[in-house]
């Protein structure tokens, strides 16, 4: 693995802590190229990769473009920062009131910061000297996964875990023995649903974007930076959409 410059810096001056972290977790130090019977390694030259130095890297732009937006909070003349992040709160806000209805503003800033998350993950790929996290399939397996665990929390949290259960036996008892499994299955597939649409959109972007950039170096790439920053958009408001429908059928008073 060639590393970014970004992922070489962490990795000099928090790699050791990092390898100390994943060895107490249980994964097994493999040089690159070595085969290993165990799934869960790491590098120990270079324990972090590019896709977790680029996630980090993600919350620090983040937390710098909030802590930047918190001093200049203006209720008289506020700034554009200001204003585009009142105008996603706003939208997000509308959106999950629409499909989950009455106190569906408690959800808000989950899904906000969900759909920031992957959007700046999504166009951080076009920077040249990053790459794209969820162009990697840990990431949004892993955003899929909170999401997935997040709406199931807040439904057993909403109706109790006998309730929520019931949901999963269908209508009549008789039919229990194929419901559930049917709905352990459809769960399941939600997860790789957000999962595969996410990854496979990003992976494609990049590698189109990279591949026109290497044959025709100008013009003509700008019109596939403008698509791929379409679909960063278009990605990052469909897994926040989806999460929220998910969250509206969790959390509904009947199933």
């Amino acid at each position: 693995m060639e590393q970014l410059f970004f992922t070489h810096f962490l990795n000099r001056y928090f790699g050791g802590l990092a390898a100390q972290i994943l060895l107490a977790l249980g994964a097994h130090p493999v040089t690159a190229g070595q085969k290993s019977p165990f799934l869960f390694t790491f590098n120990p030259a270079a324990p972090i990769s590019n896709f977790f130095a680029m996630e980090i890297l993600v919350v620090i732009i983040l937390l710098v473009l909030f802590l930047l937006a918190r001093t200049r909070i203006s209720v008289d003349n506020p700034g554009p920062m200001q204003q585009l992040f009142e105008l996603t709160e706003e939208f997000v806000n509308h959106q999950s009131e629409e499909i989950i209805g009455h106190n569906s503003s408690r959800f808000t800033p989950f899904l906000v910061a969900l759909g920031l998350f992957i959007l700046i993950a999504n166009l951080i790929g076009l920077v040249p000297g990053f790459e794209s996290p969820t162009a990697t399939p840990s990431v949004p397996l892993g955003l899929a996964m909170v999401a997935w665990i997040y709406y199931h929390w807040h439904g057993i949290k909403k109706q109790g875990p006998i309730k929520y259960a019931k949901h999963f036996v269908g209508p009549m008892p008789i039919l229990a023995p194929l419901m559930i499994p049917i709905e352990i299955i459809s769960h399941i597939a939600r997860m790789m649903s957000l999962t595969i649409r996410l990854y496979a959109n990003i992976f494609a972007g990049d590698l189109v974007t990279l591949v026109f950039f290497s044959l025709i170096p100008i013009g003509i790439p700008v019109i596939f930076l403008g698509l791929h920053l379409f679909v960063s958009l278009l990605q990052a408001y469909i897994f926040v959409l989806l999460s929220t429908v998910y969250l509206a059928g969790a959390v509904a008073e009947e199933h």
